[in-house]
């Protein structure tokens, strides 16, 4: 009878120390996730920021190209002129 009071007994504390690690493992598989949950936030907010600042380069960039385009013909039109000019007086 003791010896089945001592087996039954070791059989619990292995089965205690089995959930103890399970529960060990559970808690840092926990942490690893809510850390991971963290950095993809973190994440998500960096790539919406530089989504508006990408958007904010890319509408200032269209504004200089179509100031470029405006100021080529300008220059072209200049150019015409002083030709148109110069070519009255020879």
């Amino acid at each position: 009878m003791t010896e089945d009071l001592t087996s039954l007994l070791e059989q619990h504390k292995k089965e205690i120390w089995e959930w103890k690690q399970k529960e060990s493992q559970w808690v840092r598989d926990r942490n690893q996730l809510d850390g991971s949950k963290q950095m993809i936030g973190e994440i998500s907010s960096k790539m919406v920021e530089m989504g508006k600042a990408n958007m904010s380069h890319q509408e200032l960039n269209g504004k200089l190209q179509t100031r470029l385009t405006e100021v080529e013909e300008d220059n072209k039109k200049l150019a015409k002129q002083i030709e148109d000019l110069i070519n009255r007086k020879i």
